[in-house]
């Protein structure tokens, strides 16, 4: 028997259709409300990447932590039955406080009781600059809707201490900056035949490249996503500064120095043009690369994936390492974060460099799902 009662958040004039906040408008089981944070320093010692979804029609709430520490990948993950709480953003030993919408959150992991060398860290997350819409972002498999979500970006400094394996990292605002990304909608999750969509209308190619940049003065933040003929299908470029108008950045476009015999960007170059019509060059330098299907849920991760249902109380801890990249090899089917130094402008500044390329990208000179750089 179901409990229909009202729930809290029913309290707020927050509804979009005449449902109790518990239920959703679309049945779609593949409907996800997330987020992620990318936390690092500006040597490249350390990346830290950590998040949480809901996935309300499959009953799923889900959270992971990954710190990249030389070849060393530490993983926490967790997942437990949705509640009718969804102010609590807590699932095992993570969880994210909301202390101040869009300036301030919190983040924690408790470390293993029985491990006391295990991830853990408590950091405070808080923006530079305001957050800032993305692309509407569609995707179709043929006539079938295969993701719908909306986004915003926003970036910031972080403050607090990671422990591992008996190293204690202090975070400090100069030394170290964060970026995060808010989305809902529908994108897939695992444990549904894709039948026709799958077997018919794979597509030969997909580049994707998703670059918030954090500088002392302003926030830059480009997207492209193109497919296996270079055609774009999803594109920004806007430049953010707080008391400001957004600018935007015309229509960008990236030249990349992929590390030999793989698909590893080391550097890049992103042309981009200002309202003047005067070219701008946002240099990039990788300090430090995290594949998201490695310990973070992503696909195609074969251990976990996000809105999997695990069963109540999951909690799974695991190390990788990275050293050999034949251990991992579904990592380069997946979008990797790479924290990066930039230069703009004679500016320096911190982000995120991701990066996705699978099967054949023209412009890229890749010629299908085998073809790497030379």
């Amino acid at each position: 028997m179901s409990d229909d009662r009202p729930i809290a958040l029913d309290e707020y004039p927050v509804h979009q259709a005449p449902l109790s906040m518990k239920y959703l408008v679309t049945g779609d089981r593949n409907a996800y409300d997330r987020c992620i944070f990318q936390v690092f320093d500006h040597q490249g010692h350390a990346l830290l990447i950590v998040g949480l979804g809901v996935y309300p029609n499959t009953g799923v709430i889900d959270a992971y932590a990954t710190l990249r520490i030389g070849d060393r990948l530490h993983a926490v993950r967790a997942s437990d039955a949705l509640t009718d709480d969804r102010m609590n953003l807590a699932v095992g030993p993570l969880r994210i406080t909301v202390d101040e919408p869009l300036r301030r959150l919190t983040l924690h992991c408790d470390a293993d009781p029985d491990d006391p060398g295990s991830l853990s860290y408590a950091i405070t997350w808080s923006a530079g600059f305001p957050a800032v819409w993305e692309p509407h972002h569609v995707q179709r498999r043929g006539d079938r809707l295969m993701l719908e979500g909306r986004r915003f970006v926003q970036a910031g400094s972080c403050t607090g201490v990671i422990r591992v394996a008996g190293e204690e990292i202090s975070v400090g605002a100069g030394e170290w900056t964060g970026t995060r990304d808010r989305s809902w909608g529908v994108r897939p999750i695992p444990g549904e035949e894709d039948g026709r969509a799958a077997e018919e209308l794979r597509p030969d190619g997909f580049h994707w490249l998703w670059i918030p940049v954090r500088f002392e003065d302003r926030f830059l933040m480009v997207i492209a996503q193109e497919d296996a003929d270079g055609y774009r299908t999803l594109n920004d470029a806007v430049l953010v500064r707080d008391g400001h108008h957004d600018v935007q950045l015309g229509w960008p476009q990236t030249d990349i120095s992929y590390r030999p015999g793989t698909r590893h960007p080391q550097r890049a170059v992103v042309h981009l043009t200002d309202p003047a019509r005067k070219p701008l060059e946002l240099g990039v330098e990788i300090l430090a690369s995290s594949p998201l299907a490695v310990g973070a849920g992503y696909p195609p991760a074969t251990d976990w994936q996000h809105g999997t249902w695990q069963g109540r109380g999951w909690t799974d801890r695991r190390v990788y390492d990275l050293s050999d990249p034949t251990a991992h090899p579904m990592a380069a089917f997946g979008v990797t974060d790479h924290s990066a130094r930039f230069t703009l402008d004679g500016r320096i500044g911190h982000g995120i460099f991701e990066h996705g390329s699978f099967g054949r990208h023209d412009p890229s000179g890749f010629t299908g799902y085998e073809s790497v750089a030379t």
